[in-house]
């Protein structure tokens, strides 16, 4: 089963319609009304959906491992710093990740890109 997405609110849109049109499941935090939420809500969110979050904040790291340490579940974070990969990149990574992967390879996981 393919990776469905959640992409935070500092994802550019640009990623959110290319992926989209390359039949990736997303969902931007625009669009289900989540902007602003903290990065504990939105990592809930995520999970509440069953899908993986994607982020270019470095401060969802932080409530990440915190989860990871405490045992918590989450579905799993993707991060990219936005000046060390290019939008293009991003899509094409997200893309692998998406369509070759299982939920499972990525709960409870962080993932960098570019891979």
């Amino acid at each position: 089963m393919p990776i469905s997405l959640y992409l935070d609110e500092h994802v550019p849109r640009a990623i959110t319609v290319a992926l989209r049109i390359r039949g990736v499941d997303v969902i931007a935090a625009q669009e289900d009304k989540a902007v602003g939420f903290s990065d504990t809500k939105l990592l809930d969110r995520a999970a509440d959906l069953k899908r993986v979050l994607f982020t270019h904040d470095d401060d969802l790291l932080a409530e990440a491992t915190r989860r990871q340490e405490a045992g918590i579940f989450f579905c799993g974070v993707i991060y990219a710093h936005p000046l060390r990969i290019s939008i293009g990149a991003c899509i094409n990574d997200l893309e692998i990740i998406a369509q070759a992967g299982e939920p499972e390879d990525l709960a409870n996981r962080v993932e960098f890109l570019p891979l």
